[in-house]
């Protein structure tokens, strides 16, 4: 009972990588997410207007934005990240600043994150396979999200916050970075098999 007491009221950092990590990646998706919102009202302006993004019939934004996928809530979702993304930056400027927050605040924002890199699984698969193009910039917001997902998870099972054995601990202490990799990595794979031969021709 004592240390289930000290778990909840005990407050906990993060490191400077941390926390410039959370900056640069939040920065990265909010960027994304701005360019996509100002792209998506041009085109409800002019159904004609072409996004800067659109290159070949593969790397298509345009195909993106006029989807039903790309309004998967009844509004565009990058006016989701100009959000989400904003609060990353916030969080992560705080962590620089010495802040320290409780459990349930890293276990919430963790949900949050993985909320995000499941939502950005779903939107890549439409993308691959039912919309069939590519937006750069939403690749730009699904790498941002994944690599914040992955190391805000290895922080909280380091610090004892998120239950894992040992072993997986001293795993995610010494290689938090092979998650990610992997994980991007892998759509990298599904994007390279999926036009193969638009990129070989």
């Amino acid at each position: 009972m004592r240390d289930a007491g000290a778990q909840t009221t005990r407050t906990v950092g993060g490191s400077r990588g941390l926390a410039w990590l959370l900056v640069i990646t939040g920065a990265a998706g909010l960027l994304a997410a701005w360019v996509i919102t100002i792209d998506k009202f041009k085109l409800l302006e002019d159904p004609d207007f072409v996004p800067g993004c659109s290159f070949n019939p593969v790397v298509a934004c345009g195909n993106i934005m006029k989807s039903e996928q790309a309004s998967a809530f009844g509004f565009p979702n990058p006016m989701l990240g100009l959000v989400a993304y904003g609060i990353v930056i916030c969080v992560g400027m705080s962590l620089l600043a010495g802040a320290r927050f409780r459990r349930w605040y890293w276990l919430t924002f963790n949900a949050g994150t993985l909320f995000g890199v499941v939502f950005c699984a779903w939107l890549t698969y439409q993308s691959l396979y039912e919309i069939n193009s590519l937006c750069l910039w939403c690749c730009l917001a699904w790498v941002a999200t994944i690599v914040m997902f992955w190391y805000v998870t290895a922080h909280n099972v380091r610090e004892g916050l998120l239950p894992a054995p040992a072993w997986l601990r001293g795993f995610l202490g010494e290689f938090p970075w092979v998650l990610p990799v992997l994980h991007i990595g892998i759509i990298g794979m599904l994007v390279l098999t999926r036009w193969w031969d638009f990129w070989t021709s």
